[in-house]
């Protein structure tokens, strides 16, 4: 299966004749619709999706076969999501987060640590979560250029300085 990258989400319906609120996680949030038509994590369903206006949080849309409010309540919360041949290409120093999800985590020695288990970002900095062998909690990773100096995608590592006390 082609690797599939969350774009967005269906936020609930907007209005009652069908259209939904939806959320963008794109740059550049109207190319939301550029990338129809949109999938589930599973793949399973496909969304062509039409952004026609921009409303607090987010834009109002239409989704074909989706005509009524009832319709477009039972679509809240779906997230959606984009093939990854379908994204631009990122510069150098900007990675999607899938594209970090499994590489290996190693301090400027060389010494594994663990591997990155997600990317959160609450607000500020994007977060490395690590697995850590033998530790029952995940390590968490302030993801900026002074601790995460080097991503290599093509080796699948990453290494990290971290400052004193943050391991």
């Amino acid at each position: 299966m082609t690797a599939l990258i969350c774009v967005g989400m269906i936020a609930g319906a907007f209005g009652v004749r069908g259209e939904v609120r939806v959320k963008s996680f794109c740059a550049n949030p109207s190319d939301l619709e550029t990338y129809a038509p949109l999938l589930t994590e599973e793949g399973d369903q496909s969304f062509d999706i039409s952004l026609i206006g921009q409303i607090k949080n987010g834009f109002s849309a239409r989704i074909v076969g989706v005509v009524s409010k009832d319709d477009a309540d039972a679509l809240r919360g779906i997230s959606l999501f984009a093939r990854r041949e379908d994204l631009p290409a990122l510069p150098n120093d900007e990675y999607y987060y899938s594209d970090l999800i499994g590489l290996q985590v190693a301090d400027t020695g060389g010494a594994v640590i663990g591997h990155v288990k997600s990317v959160m970002n609450h607000g500020a900095d994007d977060l490395l979560e690590v697995t850590v062998p033998g530790a029952s909690d995940t390590a968490l990773i302030p993801f900026t250029k002074v601790i995460v100096p080097t991503v290599d995608l093509t080796s699948r590592r990453i290494v990290i300085d971290p400052p004193e006390g943050l391991l």
